[in-house]
């Protein structure tokens, strides 16, 4: 996230979801940093939508991730939980509208049979291999889940976890505080 200079730094997050075979996991770190502190060891970022069907996590701003769960449930509710046209929708609704376009946040969202990452420069990204990191910590998270993937025959949460724990390991803006969702 960008700082003007006169706003705190607000750095948090490790988002990751692994999938193999039928089964996708999501997780995230409780971590939430202001400048170079450590100001809450176990916020929530992973939240069910559609009644269940559907897991988020989010990263950046908080107040922004909320205001565009907000939107992309009442998205997932029009488009009968069709998690794709909800979210083009709501990736298109986010490039253009003036005040959408100011929240600093990242989405990724799984069913039991999709896994998309959904930006503010209107992209919707459906990973080739299952893998979706953001976040702080995003893509140390996501190099691990890829070996993992390749050389172990864990199940996803094994691997959300794990990775999740080498990146608390190595990025100071994600702890170890855990938490991991799966849908099969």
């Amino acid at each position: 996230m960008e700082n003007d200079g006169l706003s705190p730094r607000i750095r948090s997050t490790t988002i990751l979801t692994v999938r193999r075979g039928d089964c996708v996991a999501i997780g995230g770190d409780g971590q939430v940093s202001l400048n170079d502190t450590t100001i809450k060891q176990d916020a929530r970022k992973i939240r069910a939508l559609a009644d269940g069907t559907v897991q988020c996590g989010f990263a950046g701003s908080t107040a922004d991730a909320f205001a565009l769960l907000d939107r992309f449930e009442a998205k997932l509710n029009q488009h009968r939980a069709n998690i794709r046209r909800a979210a083009i929708d709501l990736a298109k609704e986010w490039r253009t509208d003036k005040a959408l376009r100011q929240l600093k946040a990242l989405l990724v969202a799984v069913t039991k049979d999709t896994t998309l990452m959904i930006s503010g420069s209107g992209d919707v990204i459906e990973p080739t291999d299952g893998v979706i990191g953001i976040g702080s910590g995003g893509m140390y998270a996501t190099a691990s889940a890829r070996a993992l993937l390749a050389h172990s025959d864990l199940e996803p949460q094994k691997i959300v976890e794990e990775s999740l724990r080498i990146a608390a390991d190595i990025c100071v803006y994600t702890n170890h505080e855990i938490a991991v969702e799966t849908l099969s």
